[in-house]
């Protein structure tokens, strides 16, 4: 409370003294008693009314121990259990937890993490991925604020995600890495890295790639065979000492038949060798008979241009060509999909080709477009002309169901450049993008396709799509995401396929620790997406015959199921509806492959680095009552006794409104008993 204050409460006081004299004492004829009263009442009641308009505040403070937080993440993979220390882990979580010094000093949180970080429920190590970068940055981002240590129970073998090692650059926390395992060097030999394509041509002799490793000191002679079956279709002996630990092997193999063919890279073991698993790599490929062909149709150059292009081309089934507009018409025939970038005066017999020969399109507009040559030559939809551009934010449409759109955002994708002007579509379209302006949809199509007769067409208005390309790099460290969008547009546009109420979207095989996930869209007799489905897969292991039904889940638009965890196999399944006899098919293959046990040992020099760089320590799993000493004794970890300032207004108090009315009713009624009013 201020000076001001205590003066404003004095006067008041005084003010209402005199007033309840001044009426009840000065020239009053009352007895002695009822003048005390009535003048006590009214001081009460006018000095409270004088308070309430001072408002006068009070300060209150409350003090309170701020304890630091001690962050405990465990690593629930599968290759802690694999080098036999997962009972130390939980045995090293107890002692960590149970620890009465460490609980007085710290607020104790605890962890797990495989490919996703969670808080610990129980400890399964079962995970079949371990990204310790994304669970430190998760636990970093959470306790920003605090002083929080973290410990680390981990071999430090990382399966998925960025480096870890320099990750204490954007967690600002002390990092003590517990060391899950020994520094025995034992002699290994492994399939370090196995490169091949995912698709290949019939006919033709696809490369592969390995890198094999040796981890020893002494000479030894092994050999590299790759088994097709119960056939070696390539062998190769190779030699290794302390000196050279590595070689790499190329070689190419033919596609003989179309399918998924599956093949397995085995290192000849060393004897006695402790970890046999990590000698041999199943991969495969998928032989298909042809390809498809897109032409790349521009009269400028653009940076647009090389992300269609990379992007279409993440898949090898697709080619794409560059070229003008006069190289198009030459060589027409030899593509399944035009794209149509920017068309200005020289398209005019591109689009009349594109019109007459009934051609799957993909247009895309922007600053150089020629919109009246657009208007005229094409009548699914006329944009107004303006000759003025506008930067517009894309909005994705959840609603979408010509085709599977996965759940990208693109809320923080940078705007692209279109045309300023409505755009009115004479056929039936389906928005996948919509422009909004400052977060409000203008319900002006950005992206969006459409179907004249058997043709499949899109139109995206706007340039400056190599910014979403590398926006998507930037917040997926891949241009996965995007080039997966582009690529399900371009699949849409280049097939000729009739619709069908159920589709499906799968790969053919997937590799061992991949997540399989496959997902359906269901559509009712108008094709209008229908999110009332009850959707149903029926999973069949080829090998044991056994068959699993699993219910298909909505999520963000589309069923899925995920079937990640399954064994190794070939797999047929059938989605169909329990209702209605519709149903679609497909089938895959799972290759044998666990990454969780391919380490020997645990990862001490990189564990050791990461403690390095965030000013902390790595210990053994043998060393942790120094590592609780070193917590404990460590002056950064001291106990902070704060306040917390409560400022409140007597406005505030209620009992003070009651007191004023109570002595304002009590003088009333005193006068009245008295017959004084």
């Amino acid at each position: 409370m201020t000076e001001s204050s205590v003066i404003y409460i004095i006067l008041a006081f005084i003010t209402a003294l005199l007033l309840a004299l001044f009426q009840y004492v000065y020239k009053s004829k009352l007895n002695n008693r009822l003048k005390t009263i009535l003048t006590v009442l009214r001081t009460v009641a006018v000095f409270g009314i004088l308070l309430l308009l001072i408002n006068p505040k009070f300060e209150t403070k409350t003090y309170y121990d701020d304890k630091p937080s001690l962050i405990v993440a465990v690593d629930n993979s599968e290759s802690v259990r694999y080098l036999q220390q997962d009972k130390n882990a939980t045995s090293i979580l107890k002692s960590i937890t149970d620890n009465p010094e460490i609980e007085k000093q710290f607020n104790i949180k605890t962890y797990s993490f495989g490919k996703t970080l969670k808080p610990i429920d129980s400890l399964s190590f079962s995970e079949q991925q371990s990204n310790i970068s994304n669970a430190l940055k998760q636990i970093g981002e959470v306790y920003s604020n605090q002083v929080a240590p973290i410990i680390l129970l981990s071999d430090g073998n990382q399966t998925y995600g960025a480096d870890y090692s320099f990750v204490s650059n954007s967690v600002k926390q002390p990092i003590y890495p517990v060391i899950l395992g020994d520094s025995t060097i034992y002699s290994d030999l492994s399939i370090k890295q196995l490169n091949v394509n995912r698709y290949v041509f019939l006919k033709n002799r696809f490369p592969v790639e390995i890198i094999a490793n040796y981890n020893g000191n002494e000479s030894i002679t092994t050999e590299l065979k790759i088994w097709s079956g119960n056939s070696v279709v390539f062998r190769k002996p190779i030699q290794f000492n302390a000196t050279k630990t590595s070689e790499v092997i190329t070689t190419t193999l033919g596609a003989n038949s179309v399918g998924v063919k599956t093949y397995k890279v085995e290192l000849t073991p060393l004897d006695l060798e402790k970890n046999t698993v990590n000698n041999s790599k199943n991969f495969g490929v998928e032989v298909i008979d042809q390809k498809t062909n897109i032409a790349l149709v521009s009269d400028i150059i653009h940076p647009d241009l090389g992300a269609l292009k990379k992007a279409i081309e993440s898949n090898e089934q697709r080619s794409v060509s560059i070229i003008k507009p006069n190289e198009y018409l030459n060589n027409s025939n030899d593509y399944q999909l035009v794209i149509l970038y920017q068309p200005n005066n020289n398209f005019n017999t591109v689009l009349n080709e594109v019109s007459d020969q009934k051609l799957n399109s993909f247009i895309i507009t922007g600053n150089t477009t020629n919109f009246s040559l657009l208007n005229n030559l094409q009548s699914a939809f006329k944009q107004t002309v303006t000759n003025q551009s506008e930067d517009f934010q894309p909005q994705l449409n959840r609603n979408y169901n010509t085709f599977i759109i996965d759940n990208l955002s693109f809320e923080d994708y940078p705007p692209l450049q279109s045309e300023f002007g409505t755009i009115e579509f004479s056929v039936p379209n389906a928005i996948i993008l919509s422009k909004s302006v400052n977060g409000i949809d203008t319900n002006q199509p950005m992206l969006s396709t459409y179907e004249v007769g058997n043709t499949k067409h899109a139109l995206l208005s706007g340039e400056g799509i190599w910014s979403w390309r590398a926006q998507s790099y930037l917040e997926s460290e891949s241009f996965n995401d995007f080039d997966n969008f582009i690529g399900k547009l371009v699949q849409y546009l280049s097939s000729n396929k009739k619709r069908s109420r159920l589709s499906i979207d799968y790969k053919s095989f997937y590799n061992g620790n991949d997540d399989v996930i496959i997902s359906a869209q269901y559509f009712n007799k108008n094709y209008e997406f229908d999110n009332s489905a009850a959707l149903t897969i029926a999973l069949k292991n080829k090998e044991d015959n056994s068959i699993r039904e699993v219910p298909l889940l909505l999520n963000n638009g589309n069923y899925s199921v995920d079937l990640s965890g399954i064994a190794s196999g070939s797999y047929d399944f059938t989605i169909k509806h329990n209702k209605e006899s519709v149903a679609a098919s497909g089938s895959f293959e799972i290759l044998e492959y666990n990454v969780e046990q391919q380490f020997l040992n645990a990862d001490i020099e990189k564990l050791q680095s990461l403690a390095k760089n965030s000013s902390g320590n790595a210990v053994f799993n043998t060393e942790i009552d120094e590592l609780i000493s070193d917590l404990l004794t460590d002056s950064r970890y001291a106990t902070i006794q704060k306040s917390t300032k409560n400022i409140v207004p007597l406005i505030d108090w209620k009992y003070l409104l009651g007191l004023i009315a109570l002595s304002l009713f009590a003088e009333w009624f005193i006068r009245k008993y008295n017959g004084l009013i």
